[in-house]
């Protein structure tokens, strides 16, 4: 008799990716200004620490709230004993006014439509139980986050059907990339049940135009499925064009008001704190929808990942405070703005660019196409494993993220001090130059082998095995 499970001895996780190796290897050797000088900095971590001062601030001032207090009385007792799924009233309230504020407060959420999980990871997999059966399939654009491999499928069953997206456009999804993805599903005999972007991108670090996101909106209403906005990098948004939510295409659309069409039940937002707040280990992450079904069911799922009372009442009155949720958003964005500069002008000097469409996000989708020896995800992955080993720095290759094209990889700039940013900067400039010297020589000595004979010409790179390898 078989002791465990199917799952429990499955090798579905996605854990044996390239993405998750790097941790792994990092975790082995991890960088540290005075105890690890020569190890390895991580590059592959979307952490929001540019901002801590302004947290750890507010706290020192409101002593009371971390100290579970209220007008000046403790109500530890009250906090530890509720458990209520619905969560703090208050905390819900805080929460939909901070994400209407981040965006411009152009749209408004309505706090009895928003269903509490711990982190985004737990709302995105609610939505997948809510939305699809096993073996029913949602649509993503390439490349995406590499962890929705292990959200989405893994313990749900559904499959994810790649939108094919390209360089040539700086990966905007296109009508005919929508309609080659959902005929694939077809020919595989998969129901789709929709569709499921993020936007701001992980990992290119670029918002979605309207254009796209009308594009989306009309798929979903002509094919009868749903649409999942996962939004939790919409505070990180530091250069224009500007963060639009897709709640905020649904408000301008005069043709979704009529009740027929269904298409604001068929919409779900995803939203978390680990990014825009940086406290992804307070595990806090929400589902927002207009359908009523949807949220009643969620909101029974969230009791297997609850946000604890303590966490919602200190952020209650954190993200109540007004002036300090608008200083905070503001000066975030500055301090992005001025990491992300520092770390494309290190790339810059190391002869190396980024997506120039980047302007969100903690990270950039940078292109090293032209440091591969052929076009192939076997020499992405060659390259890889030496900027990992040998250069030091936990970057994530494309490959890992889906990409379509070798010689793409995602680099994050927030989780570091500028000065970490600067000697990965240097470690980088250094082994570019040096494999540019390499190569150089190399193809002087092939030449010259081809003029002695042919017969003996014999260029090798070592290729080992290609295997591929935050929380949110």
């Amino acid at each position: 008799m078989k002791l465990l499970s199917t799952k429990a001895t499955c090798n579905s996780h996605g854990q044996d990716s390239s993405y998750f190796l790097g941790w792994q290897e990092y975790e082995k050797n991890p960088y540290d200004e005075l105890l690890n000088p020569e190890g390895i900095v991580q590059m592959g971590l979307a952490e929001n620490q540019l901002s801590f001062d302004l947290l750890e601030s507010w706290l020192a001032k409101n002593p009371d709230v971390a100290g579970f207090k209220s007008d000046g009385k403790s109500i530890f007792r009250e906090l530890a004993l509720f458990q209520d799924y619905h969560g703090l009233p208050s905390f819900k309230k805080a929460l939909v006014d901070f994400m209407a504020e981040i965006r411009g407060n152009k749209v408004t959420f309505d706090p009895d439509h928003i269903v509490l999980t711990a982190g985004a990871t737990s709302a995105n997999e609610t939505l997948m139980f809510c939305l699809a059966e096993q073996g029913d399939a949602f649509l993503l654009p390439t490349p995406y986050y590499p962890g929705f491999d292990r959200d989405l499928k893994w313990r749900t069953g559904v499959e994810i059907v790649p939108i094919q997206c390209t360089s040539s456009n700086n990966f905007q999804i296109t009508e005919a990339a929508l309609k080659l993805a959902y005929e694939d599903a077809k020919k595989r005999n998969l129901r789709v049940k929709g569709v499921l972007v993020t936007n701001p991108s992980n990992p290119l670090g670029t918002t979605m135009s309207r254009s796209e996101l009308n594009l989306l909106v009309d798929f979903i209403k002509d094919k009868n499925m749903h649409l999942i906005s996962d939004e939790i990098y919409s505070g990180t948004v530091y250069n224009s064009p500007g963060f639009v939510s897709i709640m905020e295409i649904l408000k301008d659309r005069n043709d979704l008001k009529d009740c027929g069409t269904n298409v604001w039940d068929r919409v779900h937002v995803v939203y978390s704190l680990s990014k825009d707040l940086g406290l992804p280990g307070f595990r806090v992450g929400a589902i927002y929808s207009e359908n009523e079904v949807v949220v009643a069911a969620a909101t029974k799922m969230s009791s297997f990942g609850l946000v604890s009372s303590q966490t919602q009442y200190l952020l209650s009155a954190m993200l109540g405070d007004k002036k300090f949720t608008k200083n905070y958003i503001s000066e975030n964005l500055k301090r992005l703005k001025r990491r992300q500069r520092n770390l494309v002008s290190g790339l810059q000097k190391a002869g190396i660019s980024c997506l120039k469409t980047n302007n969100a996000g903690l990270f950039c989708w940078v292109d090293m196409r032209h440091l591969l020896h052929s076009n192939t995800f076997e020499a992405e992955m060659e390259l890889w494993k030496k900027i990992l080993y040998e250069v030091r720095l936990n970057i994530s290759p494309g490959s890992s993220c889906h990409c379509t094209e070798p010689g793409w990889f995602r680099m994050c700039f927030a989780n570091m001090s500028e000065e970490t940013l600067n000697l990965a900067m240097k470690r980088l400039k250094t082994f570019v130059q040096e494999s540019t010297h390499d190569n150089g020589c190399t193809t002087k000595r092939v030449q010259s082998s081809r003029r002695k004979s042919l017969s003996n010409w014999v260029f090798r790179l070592s290729s080992r095995e290609h295997r591929e390898q935050e929380e949110r």
